[in-house]
């Protein structure tokens, strides 16, 4: 069953823990590719000094501002895109980005395009993820409560155990315990 619009409209932290174990799908002209969401962390509001939205509404954080439930896919480094899904009532700037996903469909044609046979190396990661699933630009702002659009999700297993752990790769904010994860699960990209 696909999610709903209002599952995005909430307040971030609660949209993460509940989409853990949710399914990403993405419909391609190469074939349907999917995976559990095992991993994710949130950046919420213009005080939270990890999030794009920390200087005010710029050319990079606008697509945080909403509306909710559309993908918001980014480049980092001039080559890594980056899968983040918004969240919260238009107008506020927050997002969860997607860190990794235990590989469902099209786990073939991930491998090639990731280069590895190792299942646990194809998704374990917000860049290794993008690319084993082919989400680049072309797909931001793209519905994720709709099928007709070719990124979105749907409900799956809802894992047993969730940790909470910080955020990674940011220098401030290392406080909030905002990073979510399947507990035991070998699919995340840090222990």
């Amino acid at each position: 069953m696909l999610v709903t619009l209002s599952f995005f409209n909430r307040p971030t932290l609660e949209v993460l823990e509940n989409l853990m174990g949710m399914v990403l799908v993405h419909k391609s002209k190469e074939g349907l590719f999917s995976g559990s969401i095992v991993e994710a962390e949130a950046y919420r509001g213009e005080d939270d000094p990890a999030s794009f939205a920390f200087r005010g509404r710029t050319k990079r954080s606008e697509m945080l501002y909403g509306p909710p439930g559309r993908a918001f896919i980014y480049v980092t480094y001039g080559i890594h895109h980056m899968l983040n899904i918004i969240t919260e009532k238009e107008g506020f700037p927050a997002g969860v980005l997607i860190r990794a996903v235990e590989p469902r469909e099209g786990i073939a044609l991930m491998m090639e395009r990731r280069k590895t046979n190792d299942l646990l190396n194809i998704c374990s990661g917000p860049a290794k993820l993008c690319q084993a699933f082919r989400l680049d630009l072309s797909l931001n702002g793209a519905m994720l409560f709709s099928s007709r659009s070719p990124l979105y999700l749907k409900e799956g297993d809802r894992p047993k155990k969730l940790i909470w752990k910080p955020r990674i790769g940011i220098r401030k904010g290392k406080d909030k315990l905002w990073r979510s994860c399947v507990k035991d699960s070998p699919f995340i990209s840090y222990r």
